[in-house]
């Protein structure tokens, strides 16, 4: 399978966008990646804006950058809550530092702005977070799909079909 070599940490809090978490945490399944699920707690189970559950499998604080080789942060209101915590925007610094996947889509812009790293990023995000984004120092732009330098970005969950190709296809191309 094309990613059967790739480990994937996506972050989970209570509100997230629930097609925008289990889509690409399905689709990279069927990739053959391995998906790890980060939350506050490890096994705590978070409610999704639409009131789908997802449990996860570690907790921030332990995981490891190195073991990884991307990060996809679904949107809603989890970003709000993770953008207030130490270890989760660690976790994208250090991700940036290494120059590993970082994808995010809609409100999960936020994280990226709260980590510092997203200047002079082409990227997009939904509307309503368009300024943050811009003033936080990226190259915001309204597409479906945006993908620069080792970041890949989409506005909402209609962006899906073309958001987790991309992120495949990124990863196709990368070695572990």
């Amino acid at each position: 399978m094309q990613l059967s070599n790739h480990k994937v940490l996506m972050f989970v809090a209570s509100d997230y966008e629930d097609l925008e978490l289990h889509y690409p945490k399905y689709r990279m399944k069927e990739a053959g990646a391995q998906v790890i699920i980060a939350g506050l707690k490890e096994k705590e189970t978070y409610k999704g804006k639409h009131g789908l559950p997802c449990q996860s499998d570690v907790s921030l604080d332990k995981v490891r950058v190195e073991d990884f080789s991307a990060l996809i942060i679904p949107g809603g209101y989890a970003p709000d809550h993770l953008r207030k915590n130490a270890n989760a925007l660690e976790i994208i610094k250090a991700f940036n530092e290494a120059k590993k996947l970082i994808a995010f889509i809609c409100h999960a812009g936020w994280l990226p702005i709260s980590a510092k790293v997203i200047k002079n990023v082409k990227c997009t995000s939904v509307a309503n977070i368009k300024d943050d984004m811009i003033n936080a120092g990226a190259n915001w732009v309204d597409e479906a799909v945006v993908v620069d330098k080792h970041f890949i970005s989409s506005r909402t969950p209609e962006d899906l079909p073309q958001f987790c190709p991309a992120i495949i296809d990124f990863l196709s191309h990368q070695e572990k």
